[in-house]
């Protein structure tokens, strides 16, 4: 459309605004409203009327104001910059308006969302006369010293390379001229991309590697592969913050990204200031050097929080594109799935249940799609994987309501945080028995590859103790521990261990905070050889308290925080123990 093509507001309905005289307009067009250039995005069309919602604070908008179109989508510019960087839900750089304007973000303010003045050291990956195609790699800058950032033909472009320089330069200098087609085409390091629209792939592979988080309930459990989604619902105070940030410390990842949509602001605060703080475990290097972050706190207008989960997975996909392993973490789903309903109220839609739209399960299914390990573009495909793992912040911790029910609908692991786990001190708080993870299956051969061949049978094993568990429980209620068989009573034990042994995991121990997937099997080993051991004991006459109290347990107990350079030789170690204490616990005569 025409940029100078004006319409006029006709009708305010909180942070929606109608507009008429706009029928040249394209749905999802920003747009600017009034003389304070309040930023907006067309939701909905009918002949000249075009329904707005505003990303900022409508306040004092009068009917009669202007509205110009852009011309243009909701886009997020994509380039060197974006890594360590803190955006708002619709990209402005929260850290550039700071400066700008103090702490309080102005109307209609706006910023460049790379920085126009910095400089990157550019260097190419293609030469003078050399073909290229959409998703070719044309250079490198080095963003951080963790991230190399591949600058990329863009979808669409391919030509000859007629001219290509090594050198300084800023995202908006051309660094390249193309050949195509369509004529001469100047390359720049920064391309824009609307944040709704997928970005293209070369093909789409099955997600059948896990991604090794170090958090033992998750890995050894409930693990979620590279590729892969997840959701983790709990109520407040259940740990998904802590969770979430555990994830992005230790998870297989090169580029986080963190998405706080619709969080409380001190909450939001938090993340601001240990982001920063955290030291990547791997290199020693601050963590903030391969995380994005997107900050869209509850107090900011309701309707940019229903971008802001669109703007961090372009930026998710822009880094698979090149080869990365991403993870990216929203939170929370349920605050975008809010915004989601109001919007949809003021636009006087037919509700579905609780009032949320009719489009709910449809639009979490979009976003939650855009996760998969996958090849990129280009004539030498890169793998990528961009794993999305989702908070649900259901009211009261109910997960039969809708947002719930939607997401556990798309995703294929379900990491349920327990508000009676949380309160016994139990972290990560994710239930044993409620949770699950339907790439098991699809992940066994992998741990079975490349940790031990073991390690499906003794997953399943563990499953099973914890629920066989939680039955004898209802049993002893009723008449009591002595009461119980001694098979029982070792089977209890055994799963008691597993529980406080294996599943709680100290996040700010130094040593516990994360377990390799090897030290994960040895501690899985020599629970189930407890088990074994003890049965086999028991059989044969040995005391049941005696087995309950062996003292090679608080060993066992207290291998988690035995460092991984020392586990295996403490492992042998243990083990041989406890095949002595067992022999030991059984009567002479039964020998």
């Amino acid at each position: 459309m025409q940029q100078n093509e004006q319409g006029r507001v006709v009708k305010i309905a909180g942070p929606l605004v109608l507009a008429e005289g706009l029928r040249r307009a394209n749905l999802f067009d920003v747009v600017r409203v009034s003389e304070q250039g309040l930023i907006g995005e067309i939701i909905e069309m009918h002949g000249d009327r075009a329904y707005i919602q505003v990303y900022e604070e409508t306040s004092g908008l009068e009917v009669g104001a202007q509205v110009a179109s852009e011309g243009h989508p909701l886009s997020m510019e994509l380039g060197p910059g974006l890594v360590g960087g803190i955006f708002d839900g619709i990209g402005r750089p929260l850290t550039t308006l700071y400066r700008a304007a103090g702490s309080r973000l102005l109307r209609g303010q706006r910023a460049p969302q790379l920085d126009r003045a910095k400089a990157w050291e550019f260097c190419p990956c293609v030469e003078t006369g050399q073909r290229i195609q959409p998703g070719d790699v044309l250079g490198t800058v080095q963003e951080t010293p963790l991230v190399l950032h591949r600058i990329l033909a863009p979808p669409g472009v391919c030509g000859v390379v007629q001219e290509i320089r090594a050198g300084q330069y800023t995202v908006d200098e051309p660094v390249c001229t193309i050949q195509g087609e369509g004529g001469v085409q100047t390359l720049a390091m920064c391309q824009a991309w609307p944040v709704r629209k997928a970005r293209p792939v070369g093909k789409k592979l099955a997600p059948d590697r896990p991604l090794i988080t170090g958090q033992r309930v998750i890995d050894c459990l409930f693990p979620l592969a590279k590729g892969g989604v997840a959701a983790i619902p709990g109520p407040f105070g259940s740990g998904k913050t802590v969770t979430q940030h555990q994830l992005a410390k230790w998870a297989e990842a090169d580029i986080v990204v963190y998405i706080g949509c619709g969080e409380r602001g001190n909450e939001m605060t938090d993340v601001l200031n240990e982001f920063p703080a955290l030291a990547d475990p791997k290199t020693g290097r601050p963590l903030m050097e391969r995380t994005v972050l997107i900050a869209n706190t509850s107090d900011m207008p309701v309707a940019a929080r229903e971008a802001s989960i669109y703007t961090g997975v372009t930026i998710a996909e822009y880094f698979r594109d090149m080869g990365y392993a991403v993870a990216l973490m929203a939170d929370s789903t349920s605050r975008w799935a809010e915004a989601l309903r109001e919007m949809s109220g003021r636009l006087e839609e037919m509700p579905g249940e609780e009032g949320y739209p009719a489009y709910l399960g449809s639009r979490l299914a979009q976003f939650y799609e855009r996760a998969g390990r996958a090849l990129s573009l280009g004539a030498a495909p890169r793998e990528g994987t961009l794993s999305i793992i989702g908070a649900v912040s259901p009211p009261g911790g109910d997960i039969a309501e809708p947002v719930s029910q939607a997401t556990l609908r798309i995703v294929k692991v379900f990491w349920g945080l327990d508000a009676a786990l949380a309160y016994k001190r139990h972290f990560p708080a994710i239930h044993y028995l409620t949770s699950y993870s339907l790439y098991a299956d699809e992940l066994a051969p992998w741990f079975e590859k490349e940790v031990h061949p073991g390690w499906g049978k003794a997953r399943r094993r563990m499953l099973s103790l914890l629920s066989e568990e939680a039955e004898l429980e209802e049993v002893v209620k009723l008449v009591g521990m002595d009461a119980m068989a001694p098979q029982d009573r070792i089977k209890m034990e055994a799963a008691r261990s597993i529980r406080e042994d294996f599943l709680h995991q100290a996040a700010f121990d130094e040593v516990d905070t994360y377990t390799s997937p090897d030290k994960q099997w040895r501690m899985m080993q020599m629970i189930l050889a407890y088990y074994d051991g003890a049965l086999a004991a028991a059989e044969q006459g040995a005391d049941i308290e005696r087995l309950a109290a062996l003292p090679v347990r608080e060993d066992i107990a207290r291998y988690k925080r035995v460092p991984e350079e020392k586990s295996r030789a403490e492992a042998e170690r243990i083990l041989s123990a406890l095949q002595r204490q067992l022999a030991d616990a059984v009567p002479k005569e039964e020998r």
